[in-house]
């Protein structure tokens, strides 16, 4: 099942209403809708995206290349 685009680009955090960018595995199929935000991961089955937070992962924290 492929996800509408159109759709995707409406769709924002609904905790902090920010945008989402797409997360794909190693076949560049789309996985997860992140908040960079607020460090979640929602995750994408059968081509819906699962907006609830308490089905959202948390994101790994960036590496800190300056320290």
């Amino acid at each position: 099942m492929s996800l509408d685009h159109r759709l995707i680009d409406l769709l924002v955090c609904p905790l902090c209403k920010g945008p989402l960018t797409m997360g794909r595995d190693s076949n560049n199929r789309p996985t997860e809708l992140c908040c960079a935000a607020d460090r979640l991961g929602f995750p994408i089955r059968d081509g819906i995206p699962v907006m609830l937070e308490t089905e959202a992962r948390a994101l790994p924290q960036p590496d800190d290349a300056g320290a």
